[in-house]
């Protein structure tokens, strides 16, 4: 069998690199639109025929072999370094069959370096639909590699790519740059000097910064100074390289490729786009279909959260009947049970919103409307791409922030990775409708439009306005003379690909509940034992009253004031009650006090930690949304005997929750994109006192 081969994937973005990648190794990963969604190298195993192993790696997207973003840094990394750990044996190229004078520039450059390739060309039927007619033997004698055709998506043509990779036959026949006899004498001793053998790798490492493992900074200097020997202008050799290539692709697709009916298809998208990026009615269609995605929010998900929420309830029910009262019946009931509802209730309104943002992925709508809003974000410090992260925050902030890297701009990239976690992601969705449903009424307007709906994408709307009027202060603060540019490629239209949108969504939804149910159940039993214990002394004396109190035959309210008086006397309860002068003037109680510190492990656990709090205080012996909202609604003051969850605390909440960067997660992975701790300490400070500052006026002006 020998050693296992390494082969990379390598193509532009949308080209299907990542549905060959599946269909190759078995493994699944997002497919997004939009380029820039996969974000590093992805690797996984395939056996060939005569049970060869090989190792498959997706690189993201490029267009070209000089990054313009840290996208493209991956591939240039790998694909230009012999000496690094993911270098190639072979190279499978994907190209976009429906696109192919895109796809090509890349080609020609990584066929230049040497390294054996073999081109898939992908998405056959589009093009046979678009009325293109590929010549395959042809192209193949003018590019001189083998070309094996396929459909990745449908997992058509993979074994003949497989048997490709068995032949070894990807050996590159000609090379497509010619140099002058100054230039490839120039090549001849920079190639000596940084121990290439391709003049085209010694070109591409002398034209832009290059790999340090190849041209460490003392190397570098040296080869800057064969350049000025020669006079080397490298921004006219780097146009010129890309007219040439241009000029033999133009010639070589007009002698292999026919094209029959594109212009229908050019036309009808082009007609879509006269509407769906119009200057004017471009916005109020986006607008729209965000007031729809709001409005299924809360009218699909209905039936299911009851369904669920009744669930927890008979299951509560059932633990308590099976098991006698005490330690651990009330752990499950009031601690884990309690805790994990508040996270699973929510589910079916997540993986709602998370269908909607896969289906305006998968249709290419994405891309238009950060088309649209290019002009708008670039007077806020971003470009039309910074979209692309804001609208995946609405999701998670995570995969948004390292969706960043595909914007080439520094000042650009460092502004939407910065504002990206005060859009509104899922994680804040269980809060926000916890807290619509205490003081939003369940009407509507029209007949049909939901208030509780429009409130929830006002607080949307309210995350996207914080963010660009954050971006506005980074933009007079954040300085860089890089020239801002936007380029963007806007796919055909086309019907969603329904198993992936179901997959996403399945997918996301699923990563959600058990990434925050793991949080959510550690933290709710921690809870439920500060909560359930505290000093002996002070419980010792309450325990007592209490039995005196059973004894005595008293009622069930006076039970309750004693469960409310081991709830404060116990360590939650005392911890809640330190920080309580600090949030009073947002309205908030010592209850509300520990539900905000234990939010900042993760937003949801507010839900959670609520639930636990009541179900220890009342001893509750059931489970349920429904349930928490009654507790909270009869909750009052025990000075003033005046409901706490008023409109002014919730909408004080709600604003907090808005503001206010409670997730660890979000601080770690702003940390690795931007390798310093300065930046995420610099979102904690800001963003949470930006919390305060605004849930205190909004306090103060509805109390």
């Amino acid at each position: 069998m020998g050693k296992m081969l390494r082969v990379v994937l390598a193509g532009n973005p949308n080209s299907g690199k990542t549905s060959l990648f599946n269909a190759l190794t078995g493994l699944r990963q997002k497919v997004a639109n939009f380029p820039g969604i996969t974000v590093d190298k992805k690797i996984g195993f395939t056996t060939l025929e005569g049970s060869q192993k090989a190792q498959i790696i997706d690189l993201p997207g490029a267009y070209s072999l000089f990054p313009k973003s840290l996208d493209e840094a991956v591939p240039f990394e790998i694909i230009t370094n012999p000496e690094h750990k993911d270098y190639p044996d072979q190279i499978v190229y994907i190209a976009d069959a429906s696109n192919l004078k895109r796809n090509m520039m890349f080609l020609t450059q990584i066929l230049d370096l040497g390294i054996p390739t073999i081109l898939v060309l992908n998405m056959t039927d589009q093009a046979e639909k678009q009325g293109i007619h590929i010549n395959v033997e042809k192209l193949e004698m003018e590019l001189g590699v083998e070309i094996v055709t396929t459909n990745a998506r449908k997992r058509t043509g993979i074994d003949k790519v497989k048997e490709a990779l068995t032949r070894n036959s990807g050996i590159n026949s000609r090379k497509f740059y010619s140099f002058d006899e100054i230039t490839a004498k120039m090549l001849d001793e920079v190639g000596s000097k940084i121990n290439v053998n391709e003049p085209y790798l010694a070109f591409v490492h002398s034209h832009i910064p290059g790999n340090e493992s190849i041209m460490p900074v003392q190397l570098k200097a040296e080869v800057e100074d064969i350049l000025a020997k020669y006079k080397v202008d490298k921004g006219k050799n780097r146009r010129e390289d890309v007219l040439y290539r241009y000029k033999h692709i133009d010639r070589i697709l007009s002698e292999s490729v026919k094209r029959n009916g594109r212009e229908e298809v050019e036309k009808f998208s082009s007609g879509l786009d006269k509407v769906l990026t119009h200057k004017i009615f471009g916005y109020v269609i986006f607008f729209i279909i965000l007031l729809l995605i709001f409005q299924a929010i809360f009218s699909w998900a209905t039936y299911p959260m009851d369904w669920i929420d009744a669930g927890f309830g008979w299951l509560g029910s059932v633990i308590t009947a099976a098991l006698p009262a005490g330690f651990i019946s009330d752990l499950l009931v009031n601690g884990i049970l309690s805790g994990l509802s508040g996270v699973v209730i929510f589910i079916p309104q997540i993986a709602i919103l998370y269908f909607f943002i896969a289906i305006m992925e998968d249709t290419g709508y994405l891309s238009r409307v950060s088309f649209l809003m290019d002009n708008i974000m670039r007077k806020f410090g971003m470009s039309g791409k910074s979209l692309v992260p804001l609208m995946s925050g609405t999701a998670c902030a995570i995969p948004a922030i390292m969706a960043t890297r595909n914007i080439e701009n520094w000042r650009d990239r460092m502004v939407t990775l910065m504002v990206t976690p005060l859009m509104s992601c899922s994680a804040r969705l269980p809060v926000y409708i916890l807290l619509i449903g205490l003081v939003i009424p369940e009407s509507s307007f029209w007949g049909f439009v939901s208030i509780q709906a429009i409130f929830l994408m006002g607080l949307y709307v309210l995350g996207f306005v914080a963010a660009i009027s954050a971006a506005i202060i980074l933009k007079y603060t954040l300085k860089t003379d890089q020239k801002n540019f936007f380029m963007l490629e806007l796919p055909v239209y086309r019907m969603p690909r329904w198993s992936n949108v179901l997959f996403t969504s399945y997918d996301r939804a699923k990563s959600f509940v058990v990434e925050a149910g793991k949080i959510i159940i550690a933290i709710s039993i921690v809870l439920w034992v500060l909560a359930t214990f505290g000093p002996p002394e002070k419980m010792a004396d309450i325990n007592r009253r209490y039995s005196e109190t059973t004894a005595n035959g008293e009622d069930g309210d006076m039970l309750r004031k004693m469960e409310a008086e081991k709830l404060e006397a116990s360590f939650a309860g005392m911890l809640g009650q330190v920080i309580e002068p600090v949030i009073r003037p947002l309205g908030y109680d010592w209850k509300i006090g520990i539900a905000l510190i234990t939010s900042f492990a993760a937003r949801e656990v507010f839900v959670g930690t609520m639930a636990t709090i009541y179900g220890v205080e009342q001893g509750d012996e059931s489970a349920g949304f429904s349930g928490l909202k009654a507790k909270l609604l009869a909750e009052k003051h025990p000075d003033t005997g005046k409901p706490v969850y008023t409109l002014a605390t919730v909408l004080s909440l709600m604003i907090f929750y808005a503001f206010a960067m409670q997730c660890m997660s979000t601080l770690a992975v702003t940390k690795k994109e931007t390798r310093s701790w300065k930046w995420p300490a610099i979102q904690f400070v800001a963003f949470t006192g930006a919390a305060y500052i605004f849930s205190l006026i909004i306090f103060q002006v509805f109390g």
